[in-house]
């Protein structure tokens, strides 16, 4: 086994790195999906989504940073064009969105698909004794379950 100067199996980490890649990619569409909807919303709960949805896409933009920064730290390139973002999408795309409902059930099937996403990646790290991307997700995935249940209540469903 070959390791590499973090100490990590090179192997494992390219596999890694291509997963964290589709996450990135991913969480790109989700990021440009939440300034569509903070930009386009409308009705009687716009003051409160318009803040809401600001907050979460500062946040998706923080997280897209970390992520790119991660796959370097792993040795690899972070994709970075809208090309490879589009070609790598689960997340579901949100186009002209402004009705409030429909708004706030993106951003959950988007946290759903991410969310999916990160526990795949979770096990790899796991197995690749990666502890640096095993916390990293573990700590998205923590935010993220708090972000769905919060925007399920909102639309008065349950998890």
């Amino acid at each position: 086994m070959k390791l590499n100067s973090i100490g990590l199996d090179t192997e494992k980490t390219k596999g890694l790195a291509n997963d964290l890649n589709q996450l990135l990619a991913n969480f790109q569409l989700y990021y440009q999906n939440l300034r569509g909807i903070h930009w386009n919303i409308k009705g009687r709960g716009f003051f409160d989504l318009h803040v809401k949805f600001e907050e979460l896409y500062t946040d998706a933009n923080l997280k897209v940073d970390e992520i790119a920064e991660r796959i370097l730290t792993l040795g690899a390139t972070p994709l970075h064009t809208f090309e490879d973002y589009t070609k790598a999408a689960k997340v579901p795309v949100g186009k002209n969105i402004s009705k409030d409902e429909k708004a706030v059930q993106l951003i959950v099937d988007s946290l759903s698909e991410l969310l999916k996403m990160e526990r795949s990646i979770l096990e790899a790290a796991g197995d690749a004794n990666d502890e640096g991307t095993n916390s990293m997700m573990s700590d998205f995935i923590t935010e993220q379950e708090k972000t769905v249940w919060m925007m399920k209540a909102w639309l008065g469903e349950t998890v």
